[in-house]
């Protein structure tokens, strides 16, 4: 894979905006930088994904979900709207919300609090005022760390419901293998994110 820039770090009207480049050589390399993306997530994320079909949002989304440590196999929800997936762990039951368990990597060991991975499709929306409908905006204002994790496919279909704080990423096909992905942090929280997640990219290179 190929960084085209680092992280490039902006004010943009007094909100905190960074973005990163990145080529992608296969859509194995696309699902990879999505497990490194969800190996970072502490739950409450606000992922959302804009592309062509073909353009790799779901290959991506497979990756993520394998990095939350999910098991199920994940697919396009373009025909439900939504589906949720949960992490192989499970909260134990003592009476408390959350559960925390080990995840040991080659790296090091960290701790993280069992969450859902809510997978939305857009791409058959006509009403944005559907999402309101259906009350699926509680899930994308909900940034709470240990809740679950939104990704959207097809978000530039109801641009005008987002949160100002969140992670966008544009992907799009350069030919057969490559993929361009531009991730677009706002808010000190994602950038953050961001910064560490370029950091991860930068050692797997």
């Amino acid at each position: 894979m190929v960084l085209e820039s680092d992280i490039m770090i902006k004010n943009l009207q007094e909100e905190l905006t960074c973005t990163l480049d990145i080529i992608s050589c296969s859509s194995a390399q696309t699902k990879h930088l999505g497990m490194r993306l969800g190996e970072l997530l502490h739950g409450g994320e606000l992922i959302l994904l804009n592309g062509q079909l073909g353009s790799g949002k779901t290959t991506f989304t497979q990756g993520l979900a394998e990095g939350m440590h999910i098991t199920d196999l994940v697919s396009s929800p373009t025909f439900t709207l939504l589906k949720e997936y949960r992490s192989q762990f499970q909260p134990v039951s003592d009476g408390t919300d959350t559960a925390e368990v080990v995840a040991s990597r080659p790296d090091h060991t960290r701790f993280f609090e069992v969450r859902a991975l809510y997978h939305f499709d857009l791409y058959r929306l006509d009403d944005p005022d559907e999402i309101i409908d259906l009350g699926f905006e509680d899930y994308f204002y909900n940034s709470h760390p240990g809740s679950g994790v939104c990704i959207v496919e097809w978000a530039d279909k109801a641009d005008a419901l987002w949160p100002a704080e969140r992670l966008s990423i544009c992907l799009k096909a350069l030919d057969e293998a490559k993929r361009s992905l531009l991730f677009v942090a706002t808010g000190t929280r994602y950038c953050e994110l961001l910064q560490q997640f370029s950091e991860e990219i930068i050692c797997d290179c």
